[in-house]
């Protein structure tokens, strides 16, 4: 529900700003003799939602590496526990056993 009320209060300047730039605009690539006539609000808001996508890509395959060290480190906290508990084992009770982490 919250998130539907989010949803419509960005939506709503998204909307009033396209219905308000109706006029249209002559787009082309340059190198290549090719063009299209758009609303402008549609060429703006289509050239926001590319950006935003790329950033996004961006920041995702930025933190590809940090995602890794942070699974080793989990495998790595999982083994030295495994080995404290096997050696806690063979110990025995009667022996002072660590605190737990």
């Amino acid at each position: 529900m919250i998130l539907l009320v989010i949803a419509i209060i960005v939506s709503v300047p998204f909307a009033v700003f396209a219905l308000s730039n109706m006029q249209h605009v002559q787009l082309g690539l340059w190198p290549f003799d090719y063009s299209i006539e758009v609303p402008v609000s549609l060429a703006i808001l289509v050239g926001m939602a590319v950006g935003l996508l790329l950033g996004g890509a961006l920041v995702w395959v930025a933190e590809i590496a940090q995602r890794r060290r942070a699974r080793r480190a989990e495998r790595t906290s999982r083994q030295l526990q495994a080995q404290i508990e096997a050696l806690q084992a063979r110990l025995g009770p009667t022996h002072l056993s660590l605190p737990p982490p």
